[in-house]
Protein backbone atom coordinates (compact mmCIF):
# COMPACT_ATOMS: atom_id res chain seq x y z
CA UNK A 1 0.00 0.00 0.00
CA UNK A 2 1.36 3.36 -1.00
CA UNK A 3 0.94 6.11 1.62
CA UNK A 4 0.73 9.63 0.18
CA UNK A 5 0.90 11.77 3.30
CA UNK A 6 -0.27 15.33 2.66
CA UNK A 7 2.58 17.51 3.86
CA UNK A 8 0.52 20.54 4.69
CA UNK A 9 -0.89 18.71 7.71
CA UNK A 10 2.50 18.92 9.39
CA UNK A 11 2.58 22.66 8.80
CA UNK A 12 -0.97 23.50 9.74
CA UNK A 13 -2.17 21.03 12.36
CA UNK A 14 -0.44 22.71 15.28
CA UNK A 15 -1.67 26.12 14.27
CA UNK A 16 -5.12 25.54 12.82
CA UNK A 17 -6.85 26.72 15.96
CA UNK A 18 -5.08 30.05 15.65
CA UNK A 19 -6.10 30.62 12.07
CA UNK A 20 -8.32 33.65 11.50
CA UNK A 21 -8.52 34.65 7.89
CA UNK A 22 -10.22 36.89 5.33
CA UNK A 23 -11.47 35.97 1.83
CA UNK A 24 -12.53 38.25 -1.02
CA UNK A 25 -14.20 37.01 -4.23
CA UNK A 26 -14.52 38.99 -7.46
CA UNK A 27 -16.47 37.43 -10.34
CA UNK A 28 -15.35 37.83 -13.94
CA UNK A 29 -17.88 40.48 -15.03
CA UNK A 30 -17.01 42.54 -11.95
CA UNK A 31 -13.36 42.80 -12.98
CA UNK A 32 -11.71 45.12 -15.44
CA UNK A 33 -10.37 42.40 -17.76
CA UNK A 34 -12.60 39.36 -17.26
CA UNK A 35 -10.44 37.88 -14.51
CA UNK A 36 -11.94 36.16 -11.52
CA UNK A 37 -10.15 36.84 -8.25
CA UNK A 38 -9.91 35.15 -4.88
CA UNK A 39 -7.94 36.85 -2.11
CA UNK A 40 -7.02 34.67 0.87
CA UNK A 41 -5.16 35.88 3.95
CA UNK A 42 -3.99 33.11 6.28
CA UNK A 43 -3.60 34.93 9.57
CA UNK A 44 -1.72 32.92 12.16
CA UNK A 45 1.74 33.02 13.72
CA UNK A 46 3.61 30.28 11.89
CA UNK A 47 5.76 29.79 8.80
CA UNK A 48 4.02 28.02 5.93
CA UNK A 49 6.14 26.13 3.40
CA UNK A 50 4.74 26.57 -0.10
CA UNK A 51 5.06 23.35 -2.11
CA UNK A 52 4.36 22.23 -5.64
CA UNK A 53 2.60 18.87 -5.95
CA UNK A 54 3.25 17.41 -9.39
CA UNK A 55 0.39 15.60 -11.15
CA UNK A 56 0.67 11.85 -10.57
CA UNK A 57 -0.89 8.58 -11.64
CA UNK A 58 -1.79 6.10 -8.91
CA UNK A 59 -2.51 2.39 -8.63
CA UNK A 60 -5.87 0.90 -7.78
CA UNK A 61 -4.62 -0.16 -4.34
CA UNK A 62 -3.03 3.16 -3.41
CA UNK A 63 -4.42 5.12 -0.49
CA UNK A 64 -3.89 8.44 1.25
CA UNK A 65 -3.06 8.68 4.94
CA UNK A 66 -4.38 11.50 7.10
CA UNK A 67 -3.94 12.49 10.73
CA UNK A 68 -6.18 15.02 12.45
CA UNK A 69 -4.97 17.53 15.03
CA UNK A 70 -5.79 15.09 17.85
CA UNK A 71 -3.57 12.41 16.31
CA UNK A 72 -6.32 10.19 14.89
CA UNK A 73 -5.17 8.41 11.71
CA UNK A 74 -7.35 7.46 8.76
CA UNK A 75 -7.04 6.34 5.14
CA UNK A 76 -9.02 6.97 1.97
CA UNK A 77 -8.54 5.33 -1.45
CA UNK A 78 -6.43 7.31 -3.91
CA UNK A 79 -7.83 8.38 -7.28
CA UNK A 80 -6.22 7.24 -10.52
CA UNK A 81 -4.72 10.68 -11.24
CA UNK A 82 -4.13 13.70 -9.02
CA UNK A 83 -3.83 17.22 -10.42
CA UNK A 84 -0.82 19.50 -10.41
CA UNK A 85 -1.26 21.92 -7.48
CA UNK A 86 0.51 24.89 -5.93
CA UNK A 87 0.12 24.51 -2.17
CA UNK A 88 -3.52 24.03 -1.21
CA UNK A 89 -4.27 27.18 -3.22
CA UNK A 90 -4.63 26.57 -6.99
CA UNK A 91 -4.38 23.70 -9.47
CA UNK A 92 -3.57 23.20 -13.14
CA UNK A 93 -7.21 23.78 -14.17
CA UNK A 94 -7.33 27.30 -12.68
CA UNK A 95 -9.33 26.06 -9.71
CA UNK A 96 -8.52 28.05 -6.54
CA UNK A 97 -9.66 27.65 -2.94
CA UNK A 98 -9.51 29.77 0.21
CA UNK A 99 -11.14 29.57 3.63
CA UNK A 100 -11.98 31.31 6.86
CA UNK A 101 -12.81 29.49 10.09
CA UNK A 102 -16.05 30.67 11.70
CA UNK A 103 -15.93 28.13 14.55
CA UNK A 104 -19.67 28.37 15.18
CA UNK A 105 -21.05 25.84 17.63
CA UNK A 106 -18.03 24.03 19.01
CA UNK A 107 -20.14 21.12 20.23
CA UNK A 108 -20.47 20.14 16.57
CA UNK A 109 -16.73 19.60 16.16
CA UNK A 110 -15.92 15.88 15.97
CA UNK A 111 -12.31 14.82 16.47
CA UNK A 112 -13.36 11.15 16.38
CA UNK A 113 -13.05 11.42 12.59
CA UNK A 114 -9.89 12.35 10.72
CA UNK A 115 -10.57 14.72 7.79
CA UNK A 116 -9.72 18.35 8.59
CA UNK A 117 -10.67 21.35 6.46
CA UNK A 118 -7.18 22.01 5.01
CA UNK A 119 -6.95 18.37 3.91
CA UNK A 120 -10.30 18.67 2.16
CA UNK A 121 -9.07 21.76 0.32
CA UNK A 122 -6.00 19.94 -0.91
CA UNK A 123 -8.01 16.88 -1.92
CA UNK A 124 -10.46 19.06 -3.85
CA UNK A 125 -7.61 20.66 -5.80
CA UNK A 126 -6.07 17.27 -6.51
CA UNK A 127 -9.33 15.70 -7.70
CA UNK A 128 -11.47 18.46 -9.25
CA UNK A 129 -11.23 20.74 -12.27
CA UNK A 130 -14.18 23.09 -11.56
CA UNK A 131 -15.73 24.76 -8.53
CA UNK A 132 -18.81 22.53 -8.73
CA UNK A 133 -16.64 19.43 -8.85
CA UNK A 134 -14.66 20.70 -5.85
CA UNK A 135 -17.86 21.12 -3.84
CA UNK A 136 -18.87 17.58 -4.72
CA UNK A 137 -15.43 16.18 -3.80
CA UNK A 138 -15.51 17.89 -0.40
CA UNK A 139 -19.11 17.06 0.46
CA UNK A 140 -18.87 13.45 -0.75
CA UNK A 141 -15.76 12.91 1.36
CA UNK A 142 -17.29 14.27 4.56
CA UNK A 143 -20.46 12.28 3.92
CA UNK A 144 -18.41 9.10 3.85
CA UNK A 145 -15.62 9.86 6.34
CA UNK A 146 -16.99 12.65 8.54
CA UNK A 147 -15.71 16.16 9.22
CA UNK A 148 -13.23 16.86 12.02
CA UNK A 149 -12.93 20.66 11.98
CA UNK A 150 -14.84 23.67 13.28
CA UNK A 151 -17.28 25.65 11.19
CA UNK A 152 -15.64 26.66 7.94
CA UNK A 153 -16.39 28.98 5.01
CA UNK A 154 -14.69 27.94 1.76
CA UNK A 155 -14.22 30.27 -1.22
CA UNK A 156 -14.00 28.27 -4.45
CA UNK A 157 -13.44 29.80 -7.88
CA UNK A 158 -12.64 28.45 -11.32
CA UNK A 159 -12.47 30.17 -14.70
CA UNK A 160 -16.24 30.72 -14.89
CA UNK A 161 -17.92 30.42 -11.50
CA UNK A 162 -17.41 31.48 -7.91
CA UNK A 163 -18.98 29.77 -4.87
CA UNK A 164 -19.02 29.98 -1.10
CA UNK A 165 -19.39 26.65 0.71
CA UNK A 166 -20.10 26.74 4.47
CA UNK A 167 -19.81 23.62 6.59
CA UNK A 168 -20.09 22.44 10.18
CA UNK A 169 -19.75 19.01 11.76
CA UNK A 170 -22.43 16.94 13.43
CA UNK A 171 -20.76 16.50 16.82
CA UNK A 172 -19.18 13.59 18.65
CA UNK A 173 -20.64 10.33 17.40
CA UNK A 174 -22.32 12.08 14.47
CA UNK A 175 -22.04 11.30 10.78
CA UNK A 176 -21.22 13.47 7.78
CA UNK A 177 -21.48 17.26 7.91
CA UNK A 178 -24.03 20.05 7.60
CA UNK A 179 -23.40 22.37 4.67
CA UNK A 180 -24.74 24.84 2.13
CA UNK A 181 -23.08 26.19 -1.02
CA UNK A 182 -24.18 29.33 -2.88
CA UNK A 183 -22.98 30.60 -6.23
CA UNK A 184 -21.95 34.27 -6.33
CA UNK A 185 -23.78 35.85 -9.29
CA UNK A 186 -21.54 37.04 -12.11
CA UNK A 187 -20.85 40.77 -11.86
CA UNK A 188 -20.77 40.70 -8.05
CA UNK A 189 -18.13 40.70 -5.33
CA UNK A 190 -18.37 38.83 -2.05
CA UNK A 191 -16.33 38.14 1.08
CA UNK A 192 -16.25 36.36 4.42
CA UNK A 193 -14.16 36.78 7.55
CA UNK A 194 -14.48 34.15 10.31
CA UNK A 195 -18.26 34.33 10.56
CA UNK A 196 -20.76 32.33 8.50
CA UNK A 197 -22.20 34.56 5.79
CA UNK A 198 -24.91 32.52 4.08
CA UNK A 199 -28.28 33.48 5.53
CA UNK A 200 -31.44 32.49 3.66
CA UNK A 201 -31.00 30.40 0.52
CA UNK A 202 -33.24 28.86 -2.15
CA UNK A 203 -34.23 25.22 -1.70
CA UNK A 204 -35.14 24.65 -5.36
CA UNK A 205 -32.31 26.19 -7.43
CA UNK A 206 -29.55 23.58 -7.88
CA UNK A 207 -27.83 25.71 -10.50
CA UNK A 208 -27.05 28.31 -7.86
CA UNK A 209 -27.48 26.62 -4.48
CA UNK A 210 -26.58 23.18 -3.10
CA UNK A 211 -27.02 21.91 0.45
CA UNK A 212 -27.03 18.83 2.66
CA UNK A 213 -30.43 17.20 3.01
CA UNK A 214 -30.45 17.72 6.78
CA UNK A 215 -29.27 21.35 6.86
CA UNK A 216 -32.57 22.58 8.34
CA UNK A 217 -33.83 19.45 10.14
CA UNK A 218 -30.57 19.08 12.08
CA UNK A 219 -30.83 22.68 13.31
CA UNK A 220 -34.40 22.03 14.47
CA UNK A 221 -33.34 18.80 16.19
CA UNK A 222 -30.52 20.57 18.04
CA UNK A 223 -32.69 23.51 19.06
CA UNK A 224 -30.75 26.00 16.93
CA UNK A 225 -33.82 26.92 14.91
CA UNK A 226 -37.54 27.01 15.67
CA UNK A 227 -39.59 27.44 12.48
CA UNK A 228 -42.57 28.65 14.51
CA UNK A 229 -40.79 31.57 16.13
CA UNK A 230 -37.55 32.26 14.23
CA UNK A 231 -38.88 33.20 10.82
CA UNK A 232 -37.16 32.07 7.63
CA UNK A 233 -34.22 29.71 8.17
CA UNK A 234 -30.79 31.36 8.10
CA UNK A 235 -27.77 29.09 8.02
CA UNK A 236 -25.46 31.67 9.57
CA UNK A 237 -27.67 32.45 12.57
CA UNK A 238 -28.46 28.78 13.20
CA UNK A 239 -24.89 27.52 13.11
CA UNK A 240 -22.90 30.69 13.90
CA UNK A 241 -25.20 32.99 15.90
CA UNK A 242 -24.25 36.65 16.09
CA UNK A 243 -22.73 38.17 19.22
CA UNK A 244 -21.31 41.66 19.83
CA UNK A 245 -17.84 40.10 19.89
CA UNK A 246 -18.01 38.17 16.61
CA UNK A 247 -19.74 41.05 14.83
CA UNK A 248 -16.95 43.41 15.87
CA UNK A 249 -14.19 40.93 15.03
CA UNK A 250 -15.60 39.55 11.77
CA UNK A 251 -18.29 41.71 10.24
CA UNK A 252 -16.22 44.88 10.47
CA UNK A 253 -13.96 43.45 7.78
CA UNK A 254 -16.97 42.54 5.64
CA UNK A 255 -18.34 46.07 6.05
CA UNK A 256 -15.05 47.61 4.98
CA UNK A 257 -14.60 45.34 1.94
CA UNK A 258 -18.12 45.84 0.60
CA UNK A 259 -18.04 49.57 1.37
CA UNK A 260 -14.77 50.08 -0.50
CA UNK A 261 -16.00 48.18 -3.55
CA UNK A 262 -19.37 49.94 -3.52
CA UNK A 263 -19.31 53.27 -1.67
CA UNK A 264 -22.65 54.11 -3.29
CA UNK A 265 -24.33 51.40 -1.21
CA UNK A 266 -23.68 53.51 1.91
CA UNK A 267 -23.61 50.45 4.16
CA UNK A 268 -24.19 51.32 7.81
CA UNK A 269 -21.51 50.55 10.37
CA UNK A 270 -24.20 49.74 12.94
CA UNK A 271 -24.39 46.00 12.25
CA UNK A 272 -20.69 45.36 12.86
CA UNK A 273 -20.83 47.59 15.94
CA UNK A 274 -23.35 45.18 17.44
CA UNK A 275 -26.37 47.49 17.30
CA UNK A 276 -29.37 45.31 18.09
CA UNK A 277 -31.57 44.48 15.08
CA UNK A 278 -29.30 46.38 12.66
CA UNK A 279 -29.51 45.14 9.07
CA UNK A 280 -26.95 42.46 8.15
CA UNK A 281 -24.65 43.02 5.20
CA UNK A 282 -25.51 41.37 1.87
CA UNK A 283 -23.64 38.23 0.82
CA UNK A 284 -22.64 39.98 -2.40
CA UNK A 285 -22.70 43.46 -3.88
CA UNK A 286 -22.14 45.04 -7.29
CA UNK A 287 -18.95 47.13 -7.31
CA UNK A 288 -19.18 50.76 -8.38
CA UNK A 289 -16.34 50.28 -10.86
CA UNK A 290 -14.50 47.33 -12.44
CA UNK A 291 -11.99 45.68 -10.10
CA UNK A 292 -8.29 45.45 -11.03
CA UNK A 293 -5.40 43.45 -9.64
CA UNK A 294 -4.15 46.63 -7.99
CA UNK A 295 -7.53 46.97 -6.29
CA UNK A 296 -7.13 43.46 -4.90
CA UNK A 297 -3.70 44.35 -3.50
CA UNK A 298 -5.27 47.39 -1.88
CA UNK A 299 -8.32 45.72 -0.39
CA UNK A 300 -6.27 43.19 1.60
CA UNK A 301 -4.09 46.01 2.97
CA UNK A 302 -6.95 47.66 4.80
CA UNK A 303 -6.83 49.01 8.37
CA UNK A 304 -10.12 50.91 7.98
CA UNK A 305 -8.16 53.96 6.82
CA UNK A 306 -10.37 56.99 6.23
CA UNK A 307 -13.31 55.60 8.19
CA UNK A 308 -14.57 56.30 11.68
CA UNK A 309 -12.65 53.28 12.97
CA UNK A 310 -9.36 54.17 11.23
CA UNK A 311 -6.67 52.26 13.13
CA UNK A 312 -3.95 54.75 12.19
CA UNK A 313 -5.70 57.48 14.19
CA UNK A 314 -6.21 58.11 17.89
CA UNK A 315 -4.26 57.57 21.06
CA UNK A 316 -4.19 53.77 20.59
CA UNK A 317 -2.26 54.26 17.33
CA UNK A 318 0.58 55.78 19.35
CA UNK A 319 2.71 58.73 18.32
CA UNK A 320 3.37 57.39 14.80
CA UNK A 321 -0.05 56.20 13.58
CA UNK A 322 0.67 52.48 13.93
CA UNK A 323 -2.39 50.35 13.02
CA UNK A 324 -1.09 47.16 14.65
CA UNK A 325 -2.53 45.99 17.98
CA UNK A 326 -0.95 43.25 20.04
CA UNK A 327 -3.00 40.19 20.89
CA UNK A 328 -5.21 39.39 22.68
CA UNK A 329 -7.73 41.62 20.93
CA UNK A 330 -10.29 41.13 23.70
CA UNK A 331 -9.64 42.57 27.14
CA UNK A 332 -11.43 43.84 30.24
CA UNK A 333 -10.72 46.92 32.28
CA UNK A 334 -12.63 48.02 35.36
CA UNK A 335 -15.21 45.26 34.71
CA UNK A 336 -15.87 46.52 31.15
CA UNK A 337 -15.35 44.10 28.24
CA UNK A 338 -13.47 45.74 25.38
CA UNK A 339 -11.99 44.88 22.02
CA UNK A 340 -9.40 46.27 19.67
CA UNK A 341 -10.45 46.43 16.04
CA UNK A 342 -9.52 43.45 13.89
CA UNK A 343 -8.50 44.70 10.42
CA UNK A 344 -8.12 42.79 7.15
CA UNK A 345 -4.38 43.43 7.28
CA UNK A 346 -2.88 42.06 10.47
CA UNK A 347 0.77 41.75 11.34
CA UNK A 348 0.44 38.17 12.62
CA UNK A 349 -0.03 36.54 9.20
CA UNK A 350 1.62 33.47 7.75
CA UNK A 351 0.92 34.13 4.08
CA UNK A 352 -1.64 35.49 1.66
CA UNK A 353 -2.39 35.15 -2.01
CA UNK A 354 -4.60 36.64 -4.68
CA UNK A 355 -5.63 33.98 -7.19
CA UNK A 356 -6.35 35.24 -10.70
CA UNK A 357 -8.18 32.97 -13.16
CA UNK A 358 -8.99 33.80 -16.80
CA UNK A 359 -11.19 31.77 -19.12
CA UNK A 360 -9.86 33.50 -22.25
CA UNK A 361 -6.35 32.10 -21.72
CA UNK A 362 -4.93 28.57 -21.64
CA UNK A 363 -4.80 27.13 -18.15
CA UNK A 364 -1.00 27.26 -17.98
CA UNK A 365 -1.08 31.03 -18.46
CA UNK A 366 -4.55 32.03 -17.28
CA UNK A 367 -4.22 30.79 -13.70
CA UNK A 368 -1.79 32.23 -11.17
CA UNK A 369 -1.47 33.33 -7.58
CA UNK A 370 0.05 36.60 -6.47
CA UNK A 371 1.82 35.27 -3.41
CA UNK A 372 3.17 37.06 -0.35
CA UNK A 373 4.26 36.21 3.17
CA UNK A 374 3.72 37.91 6.53
CA UNK A 375 1.46 40.98 6.80
CA UNK A 376 -0.44 41.91 3.63
CA UNK A 377 0.33 45.59 4.16
CA UNK A 378 4.09 45.14 4.10
CA UNK A 379 4.51 42.14 1.80
CA UNK A 380 5.31 42.15 -1.91
CA UNK A 381 3.10 40.02 -4.15
CA UNK A 382 5.01 37.82 -6.58
CA UNK A 383 3.26 36.13 -9.53
CA UNK A 384 3.42 32.30 -9.48
CA UNK A 385 1.69 30.53 -12.36
CA UNK A 386 -0.44 27.45 -11.73
CA UNK A 387 1.72 25.35 -14.06
CA UNK A 388 4.98 26.16 -12.21
CA UNK A 389 7.00 23.04 -11.51
CA UNK A 390 8.77 24.51 -8.49
CA UNK A 391 8.81 27.57 -6.23
CA UNK A 392 11.73 29.50 -4.77
CA UNK A 393 13.23 28.05 -1.58
CA UNK A 394 12.54 31.36 0.19
CA UNK A 395 8.83 30.46 0.17
CA UNK A 396 9.47 26.81 1.08
CA UNK A 397 11.75 27.19 4.10
CA UNK A 398 11.98 28.72 7.54
CA UNK A 399 11.61 27.79 11.19
CA UNK A 400 9.46 29.90 13.53
CA UNK A 401 12.06 29.28 16.27
CA UNK A 402 15.12 30.44 14.30
CA UNK A 403 15.66 33.61 12.27
CA UNK A 404 16.99 33.21 8.76
CA UNK A 405 17.38 35.84 6.03
CA UNK A 406 16.94 33.03 3.50
CA UNK A 407 13.34 32.57 4.65
CA UNK A 408 11.01 35.08 3.03
CA UNK A 409 8.70 35.08 6.05
CA UNK A 410 11.51 36.00 8.42
CA UNK A 411 12.93 38.67 6.14
CA UNK A 412 9.54 40.35 5.65
CA UNK A 413 8.61 39.88 9.31
CA UNK A 414 11.72 41.49 10.75
CA UNK A 415 11.52 44.39 8.29
CA UNK A 416 7.87 44.95 9.16
CA UNK A 417 8.52 44.75 12.89
CA UNK A 418 11.22 47.38 12.60
CA UNK A 419 8.72 49.65 10.84
CA UNK A 420 6.57 49.54 13.97
CA UNK A 421 9.14 51.76 15.71
CA UNK A 422 8.40 54.72 13.44
CA UNK A 423 5.45 53.61 11.32
CA UNK A 424 4.49 56.96 9.81
CA UNK A 425 7.87 57.46 8.14
CA UNK A 426 9.32 53.98 7.64
CA UNK A 427 6.21 52.62 5.96
CA UNK A 428 6.62 55.20 3.19
CA UNK A 429 10.13 53.95 2.47
CA UNK A 430 8.85 50.38 2.42
CA UNK A 431 5.90 51.21 0.17
CA UNK A 432 8.22 52.84 -2.35
CA UNK A 433 10.10 49.56 -2.84
CA UNK A 434 6.90 47.54 -2.66
CA UNK A 435 5.14 49.56 -5.34
CA UNK A 436 8.17 49.62 -7.64
CA UNK A 437 8.35 45.83 -7.60
CA UNK A 438 4.63 45.14 -7.87
CA UNK A 439 4.10 47.77 -10.56
CA UNK A 440 6.85 46.20 -12.64
CA UNK A 441 5.26 42.74 -12.30
CA UNK A 442 1.92 44.18 -13.41
CA UNK A 443 3.46 46.14 -16.28
CA UNK A 444 5.37 43.08 -17.49
CA UNK A 445 2.48 40.64 -17.17
CA UNK A 446 1.04 41.00 -20.68
CA UNK A 447 4.43 40.76 -22.39
CA UNK A 448 5.49 37.75 -20.31
CA UNK A 449 2.23 35.97 -21.03
CA UNK A 450 2.49 36.72 -24.75
CA UNK A 451 5.94 35.13 -24.76
CA UNK A 452 4.57 32.14 -22.88
CA UNK A 453 1.70 31.86 -25.36
CA UNK A 454 4.11 31.70 -28.29
CA UNK A 455 6.16 29.04 -26.52
CA UNK A 456 3.04 27.09 -25.64
CA UNK A 457 2.16 26.76 -29.33
CA UNK A 458 5.52 25.14 -29.98
CA UNK A 459 6.43 23.26 -26.81
CA UNK A 460 4.30 23.08 -23.66
CA UNK A 461 7.20 22.10 -21.41
CA UNK A 462 9.26 25.07 -22.58
CA UNK A 463 6.38 27.41 -21.80
CA UNK A 464 6.05 25.92 -18.31
CA UNK A 465 9.78 26.24 -17.69
CA UNK A 466 9.67 29.85 -18.91
CA UNK A 467 6.88 30.80 -16.47
CA UNK A 468 8.50 28.86 -13.64
CA UNK A 469 11.83 30.61 -14.15
CA UNK A 470 10.06 33.97 -14.36
CA UNK A 471 8.57 33.42 -10.89
CA UNK A 472 11.87 32.15 -9.50
CA UNK A 473 13.78 35.19 -10.77
CA UNK A 474 11.13 37.55 -9.42
CA UNK A 475 11.26 35.94 -5.99
CA UNK A 476 15.06 36.08 -6.00
CA UNK A 477 14.95 39.77 -6.89
CA UNK A 478 12.33 40.55 -4.25
CA UNK A 479 14.46 38.87 -1.58
CA UNK A 480 17.48 40.90 -2.68
CA UNK A 481 15.54 44.19 -2.70
CA UNK A 482 14.03 43.44 0.72
CA UNK A 483 17.41 42.76 2.28
CA UNK A 484 18.60 46.09 0.91
CA UNK A 485 15.46 47.74 2.27
CA UNK A 486 15.94 46.22 5.71
CA UNK A 487 19.53 47.44 5.91
CA UNK A 488 18.48 50.86 4.65
CA UNK A 489 15.83 51.19 7.36
CA UNK A 490 18.28 50.04 10.05
CA UNK A 491 20.69 52.72 8.93
CA UNK A 492 18.26 55.60 8.38
CA UNK A 493 16.21 55.15 11.58
CA UNK A 494 18.25 54.68 14.71
CA UNK A 495 17.86 55.63 18.37
CA UNK A 496 14.90 57.86 17.64
CA UNK A 497 16.76 59.91 15.03
CA UNK A 498 16.13 60.02 11.30
CA UNK A 499 19.15 60.51 9.03
CA UNK A 500 18.79 63.24 6.43
CA UNK A 501 20.12 63.20 2.87
CA UNK A 502 23.58 64.11 4.18
CA UNK A 503 23.54 61.11 6.51
CA UNK A 504 23.20 63.34 9.56
CA UNK A 505 20.76 62.41 12.38
CA UNK A 506 17.78 64.75 12.63
CA UNK A 507 15.35 65.08 15.54
CA UNK A 508 11.78 64.56 14.33
CA UNK A 509 9.17 65.69 16.84
CA UNK A 510 6.08 63.73 17.85
CA UNK A 511 2.85 65.03 16.34
CA UNK A 512 1.03 67.88 18.05
CA UNK A 513 -2.03 65.68 18.55
CA UNK A 514 0.01 63.08 20.38
CA UNK A 515 1.85 65.65 22.51
CA UNK A 516 -1.46 67.26 23.39
CA UNK A 517 -2.80 63.86 24.53
CA UNK A 518 0.36 63.26 26.60
CA UNK A 519 -0.07 66.64 28.24
CA UNK A 520 -3.70 65.85 29.09
CA UNK A 521 -2.70 62.52 30.63
CA UNK A 522 0.43 63.74 32.41
CA UNK A 523 0.39 67.40 33.38
CA UNK A 524 3.78 67.03 35.08
CA UNK A 525 5.51 67.30 31.68
CA UNK A 526 4.91 71.06 31.85
CA UNK A 527 7.89 73.10 32.99
CA UNK A 528 7.38 75.72 35.71
CA UNK A 529 7.63 79.35 34.58
CA UNK A 530 10.06 81.45 36.62
CA UNK A 531 9.73 84.57 34.52
CA UNK A 532 8.36 85.89 31.27
CA UNK A 533 11.53 84.79 29.52
CA UNK A 534 11.21 81.96 27.00
CA UNK A 535 12.47 78.71 28.50
CA UNK A 536 15.42 77.39 26.55
CA UNK A 537 15.56 73.79 25.29
CA UNK A 538 18.70 72.18 26.79
CA UNK A 539 18.57 69.20 24.41
CA UNK A 540 21.19 69.89 21.75
CA UNK A 541 22.08 66.28 20.99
Amino acid sequence: MKNCFILIFLLLSSYAYLSACTNVIVTKSASADGSQYLAYTNDAEYIYHLRVHIAENHGIKDSVKFTNRSGLVGYIPQVSRTNHTIGFHINEHQLAIGETTFTGRLELMNQDVFLEYWQLMHLALQRASTAREAIKVITDLVEQYGYASEGESFSIIDKEEAWILEMVGTGKGGNGAIWVAVRIPDGMVSCHANKARIGTFPLDDPENCLYSKNVISFAIEKGYYNPKTDGEFRFNEAYCPSTPANLRYCSSRVWSILSRFAPSADLSIEYCRGVKDAEAYPLWIKPDKPVTTEDMFSIVRDHYEGTEIDMTKGFDAGPFGNPNRNRPLYWSIDSVDCSWERPISTFNSAFSFIAQTRSHLPNEIGGLIWYGVDDTFVTCYVPIYCCSNTVHSAFASGDIAMYSEESAWWLFNVTANYCNLRWDMMIKDLQKVQSELENKFLADQKNIENQAMNLLKQNKLEAIDFLTNYSLENTKNVMLKWKELMHYLFTKYNDGYVKNLKGEPDQIQYSDDYLREVFQQRKSVALPIWSDEINKDPDTF
